[in-house]
């Protein structure tokens, strides 16, 4: 029940996300316009992260995701349907929107009720459900395609994830009965507590969080300096991320590597990914957050580096390969950072708009770094905008060393 509708969504959003750009190309759009439509998804979410942070801390956790399940399943349909581009879009659009609900949701629930001495490891295990989800979704529609020869099936695959989705959690025990509040919630120096929102940067002994309810804006103008600082950091570390999925993919093409050569270095680097996202929760439940996030951002940001020197050299297609699977290290093992990191300063009683606006955060910064690389690529050359990623991932590291020890709990 904790897993099982997180699991469920991923599996149906990774079987259909490949072929976005496909349906798109078929009903008028270009290259550019086609990736723009895609973007939707992503541009969906960002939007979706405050207004589900208001749902479920006012409604729950339960129906929060059950309706958003429903509101997908229209979203489905208008992909099937849509006979313009313009309509297909908003859909895509919808779908994304929906999947900030699915996140929160269980996000909330963890950071409420999981205890503090194995909080990292849960949420790893939350990050590799849709990791996993992403990884074997789009295998999943590659068979679907191969048997029925029509995306269509596809995105029935998708609805039927959801129906299953509805049904477990309508139908289903319900966790937020079944485990009470307040275990993942100890006496802690984070967001929660008063003082720490006002920024006085003093430490905080024997505080106890009040339960108070308060509106999202509200909840991001009390909390201003940790979303500021740590959650600027976090945004930095979103954005590496962001830019790995853009950047192999584009640098292959620009080495005159063919499309089977880059799927398999891509390949190997998400496979990797996906190996280590369980490891990344153990590091810091058992000697911190800082000691998953730092070679994480180093690794990625050395990878990134290195790799921007590379472009003319003989054995290019050789380095590219070697720094794809660096970057796969460095990206798994920062699986559930950010997510452990939102709930370790986030309030422990009402944690839902808080998480809203860490979210939308976090988001931002994967949405905007695609974006650099491609105004420095066209200003200048693609391994100027890879150095640049190099460089925002050094300067996320430096921020982790910073605001970590000042915001998260020191004690395990």
């Amino acid at each position: 029940m904790i897993y099982g509708p997180t699991l469920l969504f991923a599996l149906g959003e990774g079987a259909v996300i490949p072929l976005i750009p496909v349906i798109a190309n078929r009903l008028g759009a270009d290259v550019a316009l086609a990736a723009l439509v895609a973007a939707a998804l992503v541009v969906g979410q960002l939007c979706g992260n405050i207004p589900a942070g208001w749902a479920v801390a006012r409604f729950g956790e339960r129906l929060t995701m059950g309706v958003a399940g429903i509101i997908v399943l229209a979203g489905l349909l208008g992909i099937v349907f849509a006979q313009s581009l313009a309509f297909f879009t908003a859909a895509v659009f919808l779908i994304g929107f929906c999947a900030a609900s699915f996140a929160l949701a269980r996000h909330s629930f963890m950071t409420t009720r999981v205890p503090l001495t194995f909080r990292a490891r849960a949420l790893s295990l939350l990050g590799g459900t849709f990791r996993l989800g992403m990884f074997v979704g789009p295998f999943i529609s590659a068979a679907l395609l191969a048997i029925f020869g029509s995306e269509t099936a596809s995105i029935v695959f998708f609805a039927v994830c959801q129906v299953a989705t509805i049904l477990l959690v309508f139908f289903g025990p319900d966790p937020e009965k079944a485990v009470p509040v307040g275990a993942g919630s100890p006496t802690r120096r984070g967001a929660g507590d008063s003082r720490d929102a006002e920024d006085t940067g003093e430490p905080v002994t024997g505080a106890i969080p009040t339960v108070e309810r308060v509106g999202v804006f509200r909840t991001m103008w009390r909390y201003r300096g940790v979303l500021a600082r740590l959650g600027l950091a976090a945004s930095s570390l979103s954005a590496v991320r962001s830019a790995r999925q853009v950047v192999l993919p584009l640098w292959g093409v620009s080495l005159g590597l063919d499309a089977g050569t880059i799927a398999v270095v891509v390949g190997v680097s998400g496979a990797i990914d996906f190996a280590l996202f369980y490891a990344s929760g153990q590091v810091m439940d058992r000697f911190g957050r800082l000691w998953a996030a730092l070679p994480a951002m180093v690794l990625m940001g050395a990878g990134f580096f290195a790799l921007s020197f590379t472009h003319e050299l003989s054995s290019a297609a050789m380095w590219y390969a070697m720094f794809a699977a660096v970057l796969g290290v460095g990206n798994g093992l920062s699986s559930g950072i950010l997510l452990t990191l939102g709930a370790d300063v986030a309030p422990p009683t009402d944690p839902a708009a808080f998480l809203g606006s860490w979210r939308t955060l976090t988001d931002a910064g994967g949405a905007v770094a695609p974006l650099i690389v491609s105004a420095l690529t066209a200003v200048a050359s693609l391994s100027v905008g890879v150095g640049a990623m190099g460089l925002i991932a050094v300067l996320g590291a430096a921020g982790f060393i910073r605001w970590v020890p000042r915001y998260v709990p020191r004690s395990r």
